[in-house]
């Protein structure tokens, strides 16, 4: 019983940060902002919405239900592309519906059908379904992809201005085969194209995987990593399975500005909700010219170190060397010999206790002034007012992909505020108010910036920065400086 209890609490603990409230959806659409809320759509008219792309609740349903819709927003609407089938597989088409607002309680609030933009007969090596939509940020055209396992993911030209196909009788360029649920991105002059591998529709025995190819034209060829191109059945792992979440699919570029970009997915099976599919949202880094999937912040104690300087956020303090200071041995001179019945190495021989065990912070923190003590930066030493602890608070509300986080002293109750000069203290104790809340997104790099839910008397808003080697404040953040960037290493 104690094992099994023991083994519990370390899963948990272990647990990263799950979208909150309603979130079962299949096939989920691009997530998509519009009069500051946050929607997607799924297979059968399934909708969520979100204020904060944390906690998700139901939504309407759109006026045409069908299979694995996308959605995009291109000047003043927002075109979706919805699939459907027309008698057995793989004979299918994709209808566009429109609407200038996504909010059904907004005036703009009107679906309009828009036509077929893509189909399949049948007969062809093509099935009509999975959409996927692209505004090429170079020349403002919009593309789309689809297709299924039944033949080839196939590219078409839309029409920015209406949605609709832009030439009818232009014969559609094959991309890939062996994939689905496809999409395109572009990053710094490459096209990548992200499509799903593997089976759907099992549960936890699904296979879905994301797969990934690039290209410097839209039309292709995309290769993967090792030159494959993906019509030959190439493709690079962008996402698999993990522990707890089985089949990842259907990629959507979430692009939050400043350095951050996210990406929402869906898993065939999250084990911790019954095996039911679900959406998700998590960081999209960059490396070598090729995506990466990123994992969402787990709990657990930190040290937060500075991008720039290499230097520790900490309690400004007197801090205690862990284990306390080194003995003296031996006879005066460098080094010393070995004093009667001491460990070898004299001076340098260490403690002849053995392991020095961390601090106990509770003992430390008792020369600690009671009162907001100031923030620093110094080099790690693996003291006890230099590691931190970054849990979620309850009832807070979120960002996308996480709630908000409050970041105490590892040990203490003692919490990272920040105050109304645009400063950084830790207070006594955390009183959950929203300059104790804490915003902490990663970036492409893999870095993390850290920001406060707000500052007293600022309306604007401001990340953890970095000054000089030893100081550290609040200022706009620079997504072209490294001041603002932080790593955090897990203790």
């Amino acid at each position: 019983m104690k094992r099994s209890l023991i083994a519990a609490l370390l899963f948990l603990a272990c647990r990263a940060f799950a979208l909150d409230g309603q979130i079962q959806i299949h096939d989920p659409s691009t997530v998509v902002l519009c009069d500051g809320q946050f929607y997607t759509y799924g297979t059968g008219g399934s909708s969520l919405v979100s204020e904060d792309g944390w906690a998700w609740s139901r939504g309407a349903a759109p006026s045409r239900r069908g299979m694995a819709p996308d959605l995009i927003h291109v000047g003043d609407r927002y075109f979706m592309y919805v699939a459907r089938n027309v008698g057995a597989q793989p004979r299918a088409d994709i209808n566009l519906i429109w609407s200038k607002s996504l909010d059904p309680n907004s005036p703009d609030y009107k679906w309009e059908e828009g036509g077929v933009v893509a189909s399949s007969d049948g007969a062809e090596d093509c099935n009509a379904i999975d959409p996927g939509a692209l505004l090429d940020p170079n020349d403002g055209r919009l593309w789309l992809v689809y297709g299924s396992y039944f033949g080839y993911i196939r590219l078409v030209e839309l029409n920015p201005r209406t949605g609709q196909r832009l030439n009818v009788n232009d014969t559609p360029v094959d991309l890939a085969i062996n994939c689905e649920a496809s999409i395109l991105i572009h990053h710094e002059g490459w096209y990548y194209l992200l499509a799903t591998h593997g089976s759907c529709c099992r549960g936890a025995e699904s296979g879905y995987n994301i797969r990934m190819g690039r290209a410097r034209k839209v039309t292709g060829p995309y290769l993967d990593h090792t030159g494959l191109d993906m019509i030959m059945g190439g493709g690079s792992l962008f996402a698999g399975s993990t522990s707890r979440h089985i089949a990842p699919g259907h990629f959507g570029l979430l692009d939050l500005g400043d350095g951050v970009q996210k990406f929402s997915c869906h898993y065939e099976a999250d084990l911790d909700r019954g095996g039911a599919s679900v959406l998700d949202i998590r960081p999209l880094l960059w490396k070598d010219g090729w995506p990466i999937a990123g994992d969402n912040l787990k709990e657990g104690a930190f040290e937060i170190e500075s991008a720039r300087t290499g230097t520790a956020l900490e309690l400004a303090v007197e801090g205690v060397p862990v284990g306390g200071p080194r003995p003296r041995r031996g006879p005066p001179g460098f080094g010393g010999t070995n004093a009667p019945g001491g460990p070898p190495g004299g001076f340098f021989g260490g403690s002849s206790r053995g392991a020095i065990p961390p601090q106990d912070v509770t003992q430390v923190s008792t020369n600690w002034p009671k009162e907001n003590i100031d923030l620093r930066l110094a080099n790690f030493l693996d003291q006890a007012q230099q590691k931190w602890t970054i849990s979620a608070v309850t009832n807070a509300g979120g960002y996308p992909g996480s709630p908000y986080l409050k970041i105490t002293v590892a040990g203490l109750d003692r919490a990272l505020a920040a105050t109304e000069d645009g400063e950084l203290v830790s207070t006594p104790a955390f009183s959950g108010g929203p300059e104790e809340l804490w915003r902490i997104d990663q970036l492409t790099d893999g870095t993390w910036r850290i920001m406060p839910k707000a500052v007293p008397n600022s309306k604007e808003p401001l990340a953890l920065c970095a000054v000089g080697g030893s100081s550290v404040t609040l200022s706009k953040f620079d997504p072209a400086s490294d001041k603002h960037r932080w790593h955090l290493k897990t203790q």
